[in-house]
């Protein structure tokens, strides 16, 4: 049987985990959940009518800023702001959110499209949701690990490409 990853310290990971990113780090950002059912394409799989998104969902998450450049090609100079936005897994399962590329992250006044998904750091380096067999020397592996966070690779998106407006409370 494993010593370590059981239930109780998975328990105690995720407390510290949720304490940590809500009262010491505290960087929050607004998710956009991309509505592909409610977007319409053309025969070149092209949004002609824009992109719908739900949300905003405002989440706690860990960001790791990139390097802006500014490449130049025959078409002018562009503009490229690379970021990393990892989530807790728990906090989006509490917030029914489960980021997908497309989805748009609001951060700073300034909008991220969602180029890639990693969900693949564990507690204690095992995946409880797969635990492939059962090991009669080691049994009740499936109780033990734990799948920490949600990592989402992205880059800067103009907010006139996106057809998100913010509207006025009064």
């Amino acid at each position: 049987m494993a010593l370590f990853g059981s239930s109780r310290d998975v328990s105690f990971v995720r407390r510290m985990n949720r304490e940590l990113m809500g009262n010491i780090i505290s960087q929050q950002c607004a998710f956009y959940k991309y509505k592909l059912n409610e977007t319409t394409v053309n025969m070149y799989g092209e949004a002609s009518g824009g992109k719908f998104f739900d949300g905003p969902v405002l989440l706690n998450a860990l960001i790791t800023i990139g390097d802006n450049t500014s490449p130049t090609s025959n078409l002018g100079v562009n503009f490229d702001w690379p970021m990393t936005f990892a989530f807790l897994r728990d906090d989006l399962i509490d917030a029914g959110v489960h980021p997908e590329v497309g989805d748009i992250i609001l951060y700073q006044e300034s909008y991220w499209e969602v180029d890639n998904t990693n969900m693949t750091q564990f507690f204690m380096g095992k995946d409880p949701d797969y635990p492939y067999s059962v090991n009669p020397l080691n049994p009740g592996l499936q109780n033990f690990g734990y799948n920490v966070d949600v990592a989402c690779t992205c880059h800067y998106v103009p907010a006139d490409r996106l057809n998100i407006t913010k509207t006025r409370l009064l």
